[in-house]
């Protein structure tokens, strides 16, 4: 074990647990996890991934921190609205464990940047909040054979995956973006705080389970979450055959960018 002392005593829980030891925790300390969406989702993985002494964490954000995103967004302070929102996540991360390299980039992904980004990391985390996002990042990354935890939140409710090649990706489940007015954002429906925290914690499990090869991922299946009732449901759904992405004829084979659809919740009320 290559561990300095101060190491071994600061992943003392981890490495007493015969599934991580030694070995695992310099495992996680090599590891490189790329979170995309410095936000609700983001903030708890990138706090879990920089406690658990995950290496090298890439936070991918080109937002600013306002005031209405302290609800949630918990690796923002209140000094920092008006700062760019990796430049605020980073300090943090620094602060919490200085083992850990934070790289940060300061912009949305896009078709043209995504690919050369995601190629540097071991596991990639969808901490973004709109469906255009998503679409790219599922995209890109099966076309890359990178994994993958994907989470969505609205109101009270959430849901993820975890996508590793050969399993079910995004468009198994969602074929393509959905129609205006079909779907609210969290700004024009609102969310509870703490949902997003269930949610990225799980993500951030996923991710140190992935480097650390242990356990089983949530592959083949979609956990969905229901704060209100206090209850998760498991819906099993493998790889579409039919799926326009990872299927057997793949009719996507070019990444493509989409528009936001604006969803009028007045017009949605009144139907």
């Amino acid at each position: 074990m290559n561990l300095r002392e101060d190491q071994i005593y600061r992943y003392s829980r981890h490495i007493l647990l015969p599934q991580v030891g030694g070995e695992g925790q310099e495992r996680l300390l090599s590891g490189r996890v790329l979170v995309i969406g410095a936000g609700g989702l983001g903030s708890p993985v990138a706090y879990y991934l920089a406690a658990a002494g995950v290496g090298t964490v890439g936070l991918v954000d080109g937002d600013a921190v306002d005031l209405s995103n302290l609800q949630r967004q918990i690796l923002h302070f209140t000094p920092d609205v008006g700062r760019p929102k990796v430049e605020s996540a980073a300090e943090k991360l620094a602060a919490l464990n200085p083992d850990v390299r934070v790289e940060t980039y300061p912009y949305r992904v896009t078709a043209e940047n995504i690919r050369s980004l995601i190629r540097e990391y071991d596991f990639i985390i969808d901490g973004t909040d709109n469906f255009p996002a998503k679409f790219l990042i599922n995209d890109a990354c099966v076309m890359e054979g990178k994994p993958y935890s994907h989470a969505g939140v609205l109101r009270f409710q959430g849901q993820t995956f975890t996508y590793v090649p050969g399993h079910m990706c995004y468009r198994c489940v969602f074929r393509d973006m959905p129609p205006k007015g079909a779907v609210p954002t969290c700004a024009e429906a609102g969310v509870l705080g703490a949902v997003v925290g269930v949610l990225g914690t799980i993500q951030a499990t996923e991710a140190v389970k992935y480097l650390l090869g242990v356990g089983e991922l949530l592959t083949d299946r979609l956990l969905v979450f229901d704060a209100l009732t206090s209850r998760f449901r498991e819906v099993r759904v493998g790889r579409q055959e039919e799926c326009p992405l990872c299927g057997t004829s793949p009719e996507i084979t070019e990444l493509r960018e989409y528009e936001q659809p604006a969803c009028d919740l007045r017009e949605r009320s009144s139907v």
